[in-house]
C-alpha cells in the first residue's frame, strides 16, 4: 500500500502494517483455525523452490515437501498446535528446524485470526556464548552505584557482548525528544553522547512498538524489502505489530543512511511501564545478530530497566528525602522561634533548601529577604503584583514564567520558573522560589525542524534530515520543570507557617488584652499617685508661702529655706505632669492630617519666647513646608525642639536659633539649631533617655522627660529624629517625615 507522510501526520504512519518484511528472513501465515495460508512474503521463492503465490489458500501441509525439512524435525502443524494450545509465545519461541541441511530458528506470532511463522537462519557472526556471557555483564552492570555509571557500564558490556562499532543508551525526555545519556564506540567514531534528537525522530506510534517488542534488528539498511501477499479478494494488510522481520519505515531507512548507518540494533528500557529510553546499536557494514543474541540481548534489557528504575527511584527519594527533612527542620524553628523572617531564611536551613530552586523571596511583614539567585526587590515586587492579581489558588507554579509574563523577560535568567505560594492574599505576603533559565544548549544532531521535499505529484513529503551537524538551538525562557515533590513540600510549609503566625497572633492578642489591662490599671494608679503627690505637695507648697508672707521674724537664711521648699514642690509638679505625659504618649491614637508648619511654628515661637526672656536672642525663621502628622504631638515635638534651642542657647552672646525645612524625594526634613553649649560626644547614646541629663545643662532648668517624649512621638509617626552636636558650638536636631 502506498501511504504519503506529510508534517500533518508523520505520527500517524501505520508502521505497524507496512506490507513487507526485512530479506534476512521470509514469512507465513495461516488462519489459525483452518491452518491455510493467508499471507506469505514473496522472497520465500529464495529458500525453498516455490511460487508464492501458488501457496496462498493451501493448506500448510502443502508447502512442507518445499521446505525439505530434516526427518527429525517437526512439522511445521506440530509447531503451529505447540503455538496454539501455548499461553505465551515466548515460552516456545524460538524453535529450530533444519530445512535444505540448513538451520532456521521459527518465530510464532499472531494477528487477530492469524498465527505467524518467521523463518530466520540461525547463522550469527558472533563467536561466543551470549547467553554464557550474561550472568558476568550483569553482575558488572548492576556494579554501578549511581544512575550515569549503571547506563555507560550497561553500553560497555552490551557493546562487549553483540561487538556493534557504537552503543548508546538513548534516553527520552517528557516532550518526546531524545538524549545520548551513555555510550562506547569504536576509536575512529565521532562521539554521540550529549546530543539531542528530535520527537519526531522516534515518533509517538514507533515508540508504543517498542514497548511491545523489546527488541528491534535491521541487518540492512540497503536490502529491498520483501512485499506480503494475500488473497485479492481479501487485500487487508497483515498486523505485523509483534513481527521480527517486519519491514522498517522508508523515512527511518534513508534517516539511517544519511548517518552512515549499515545495520541496527535496538533494546527497549521501560521504567515503570513507560517507554524510558533504548539501547541504540549501530554497525556501519550489514549485520545480523540471530534470536537467541537478540533475546539474550532483551533480558540485560530488563535487568537494567529493573535497576535504573530502582537506581532513578532512589536518587528521587533522596531529593525528595532532602526536602522534607529541610520542611520538617523549619517547621522546628517556626514553633522555636517568635521571629517569622529569622525563622524561615537566618539558620542553616532555610525555606530555600525545601525545593530544588536556585533561589527564593520572602515577602512578609512589609520587608522582602531574598536567598540565593533571584531578581531585585522592584522585580520581586513586579512578580509579587502580578501574582496577586492572577493567582487563584493559593500556589503557582510555571516553568515558562517569562512567555506567561513578558516583563520577566528582562530577568529571565534568574527566574524563568516560579513557585509561589501565599501566606496573606490581602497583605500580598507569600514566598517566591525561582529556577533560572536553560540556557544549557541543546546540541541537536541535526535540524529539528524536518525538511519537507515535493514529490513529482505536487504533494509535500516528508523526508528525513541529510545533516548531522550539530544544530544549536537555545531553550529560552524556560526553567527545570517543578516536580511534584516540591509542590506538595510547599503546600505542607505553606500549613506550617500559616498555623505558626496565627497561634503567634493569638498570642500576640493575649497579651495585647493583658496589655491593656495592665495600661488600664497603669492609668488608674497614675491618677492616684498622681492625686496623692499633688495634694502633700499643694499643702507643703502652701503653708512654706503662707509662712514666707506671714512670718516676719524669719531670717534670711529661713526666708530662703522657704524658697527653695517651694521651688521644688513646683519642680516636683512639673515632673509628676511631664511622666503622666509620657506614659501616655504611646496609648494615644494618632490623628493624620496635613498640618500647616508656618502656622504652628509661628505660634509655639510666640509661646516659648514670651516663657522664656531671652532679650540677646536672634530667632531665624527659614522654608516651612506643610508635614502630615497629629498637629497635637507635632506641635509638642517642636515646642520641645525649640524650647531646649533657646533654653541651651542663652547664655551665647547672640544666641541664634534656626528652624528650616527642606523637602526630599521621600521626606521633608526639618532641622532645629542652637549656638549654645552643645552636648558632650560621651552623652550621645543617652540623649533620648529618661530623666537622662547632661552634666553641662545641670545649671539649666529641666526634668529630663522632654526629649524621651519626642522620641516615642517621632516613632508612632513612623518618622525620624537624629542630630548633630559640639560642645560649646551647638546642637541641631533633625526630623524627618514621609511625604
Amino acid at each position: 500500500m502506498n501511504f504519503q507522510v506529510d508534517l500533518t501526520n508523520c505520527d500517524r504512519e501505520p508502521i505497524h502494517i507496512p506490507g513487507k518484511i526485512q530479506s534476512h528472513g521470509f514469512l507465513v501465515a495461516v488462519n489459525a483455525s483452518t491452518y491455510v495460508i493467508s499471507y506469505i512474503s514473496t522472497n520465500i521463492e529464495q529458500y525453498a523452490d516455490v511460487v508464492p503465490q501458488h501457496m496462498l489458500g493451501k493448506h500448510i501441509t502443502e508447502l512442507e515437501p518445499y521446505l525439505e525439512l530434516s526427518a527429525d524435525n517437526a512439522q511445521l502443524t506440530q509447531i503451529l498446535n505447540l503455538a496454539k494450545n501455548s499461553k505465551s509465545d515466548e515460552i516456545i519461541n524460538p524453535l529450530t528446524i533444519h530445512t535444505k541441511g540448513k538451520g532456521y530458528n521459527v518465530i510464532i506470532g499472531r494477528s487477530k485470526t492469524e498465527l505467524i511463522m518467521e523463518f530466520e537462519t540461525t547463522d550469527s557472526d558472533l563467536d561466543l556464548d551470549v547467553q554464557k556471557t550474561i550472568g558476568r555483564s550483569v553482575a558488572e552492570i548492576l556494579s554501578g552505584k549511581t544512575l550515569i555509571v549503571l547506563l555507560q557500564k550497561a553500553a560497555f558490556e552490551v557493546k562487549k557482548i553483540i561487538n556493534y562499532d557504537r552503543v548508546m543508551i538513548y534516553k527520552f525526555n517528557d516532550d518526546g525528544h531524545g538524549e545520548v545519556v551513555a555510550e562506547v564506540k569504536n576509536d575512529d567514531l565521532e562521539p554521540f553522547l550529549g546530543l539531542h534528537y528530535p520527537a519526531s525522530d522516534i515518533p509517538k506510534q514507533a515508540r508504543e512498538l517498542y514497548k511491545l517488542n523489546l527488541t528491534r534488528i535491521i541487518a540492512d539498511v540497503n536490502a529491498e524489502s520483501s512485499p506480503i501477499i494475500t488473497y485479492q479478494e481479501a487485500d487487508v494488510p497483515l498486523d505485523l505489530t509483534h513481527s521480527v522481520l517486519r519491514a522498517v519505515s522508508p523515512i527511518h531507512i534513508q534517516y539511517l543512511k544519511n548517518m552512515g548507518v549499515g545495520s541496527s540494533f535496538s533494546i527497549s528500557l521501560i521504567a515503570h511501564g513507560e517507554l524510558w529510553g533504548l539501547i541504540a546499536c549501530h554497525n556501519y557494514s550489514p549485520r545480523f545478530i540471530d534470536y537467541k543474541a537478540r533475546d539474550a540481548s532483551k533480558l540485560i534489557g530488563q535487568i537494567l530497566s529493573s535497576a535504573l528504575e530502582y537506581r532513578q527511584d532512589e536518587e528521587n527519594n533522596e531529593q525528595v528525602a532532602a526536602i522534607n527533612e529541610a520542611a520538617s527542620t523549619i517547621a522546628d524553628y517556626i514553633k522555636k522561634d517568635i521571629d517569622i523572617v529569622f525563622a524561615l531564611t537566618k539558620n542553616k536551613t532555610t525555606i530555600r533548601d525545601v525545593t530544588m530552586a536556585a533561589g527564593v523571596a520572602l515577602i512578609f511583614d512589609g520587608g522582602i529577604t531574598t536567598l540565593g539567585n533571584t531578581p531585585d526587590d522592584d522585580q520581586i515586587k513586579e512578580i509579587a503584583g502580578w501574582l496577586k492579581v492572577n493567582m487563584v489558588d493559593n500556589i503557582y507554579y510555571t516553568h515558562r514564567f517569562p512567555e506567561i509574563f513578558a516583563a520577566a523577560k528582562k530577568y529571565s535568567n534568574v527566574a524563568s520558573g516560579i513557585l509561589a505560594c501565599v501566606l496573606s492574599k490581602e497583605l500580598a505576603e507569600m514566598i517566591i522560589w525561582f529556577k533560572p533559565e536553560q540556557i544549557t544548549s541543546i546540541n541537536w544532531a541535526g535540524n529539528p525542524e524536518k525538511p519537507v521535499e515535493q514529490t513529482e505529484d505536487g504533494l509535500l513529503q516528508l523526508s528525513p534530515r541529510k545533516s548531522f551537524e550539530i544544530w544549536n538551538q537555545i531553550v529560552q525562557n524556560t526553567s527545570a520543570k517543578w516536580k511534584n515533590d516540591e509542590l506538595a513540600t510547599v503546600l505542607k510549609v505553606r500549613e506550617d507557617i500559616i498555623y505558626a503566625i496565627n497561634r503567634k497572633a493569638n498570642e500576640i492578642r493575649l497579651l495585647n488584652e493583658k496589655l491593656q489591662v495592665a495600661y488600664d490599671e497603669l492609668d488608674t494608679f497614675s491618677y492616684t499617685i498622681s492625686h496623692d503627690l499633688r495634694t502633700p505637695l499643694s499643702s507643703i507648697k502652701n503653708y512654706s508661702e503662707l509662712l514666707l508672707a506671714t512670718n516676719k521674724s524669719l531670717d534670711e537664711s529661713a526666708k530662703k529655706m522657704l524658697e527653695r521648699i517651694i521651688k521644688g514642690t513646683d519642680k516636683m509638679h512639673m515632673l509628676i505632669k511631664e511622666i503622666l505625659h509620657y506614659s501616655r504618649v504611646g496609648r494615644t491614637d494618632l490623628e493624620i492630617n496635613p498640618i500647616d508648619m508656618s502656622l504652628l511654628l509661628n505660634e509655639i515661637k510666640r509661646e516659648v519666647l514670651s516663657a522664656i526672656n531671652s532679650p540677646n536672642l536672634e530667632f531665624i525663621m527659614g522654608d516651612t513646608p506643610p508635614i502630615n502628622g497629629d498637629v497635637v504631638m507635632i506641635s509638642q515635638v517642636f515646642t520641645n525642639l525649640i524650647s531646649n534651642a533657646v533654653k541651651y542657647s542663652s547664655k551665647s552672646q547672640p544666641a541664634i536659633v534656626k528652624i528650616e525645612g527642606k523637602v526630599g524625594s521621600n521626606e521633608v526634613t526639618y532641622s532645629v539649631s542652637d549656638n549654645g553649649v552643645g552636648i558632650d560626644v560621651n552623652y550621645y547614646n543617652r540623649v533620648f533617655e529618661l530623666f537622662k541629663r547632661m552634666d553641662n545643662a545641670l545649671d539649666f532648668e529641666g526634668t529630663g522627660v522632654g526629649l524621651a517624649i519626642v522620641k516615642r512621638i517621632i516613632e508612632k509617626h513612623h518618622a525620624r529624629i537624629w542630630f548633630e552636636s559640639k560642645l560649646e558650638v551647638g546642637t541641631i536636631f533633625y526630623v524627618s517625615f514621609k511625604n
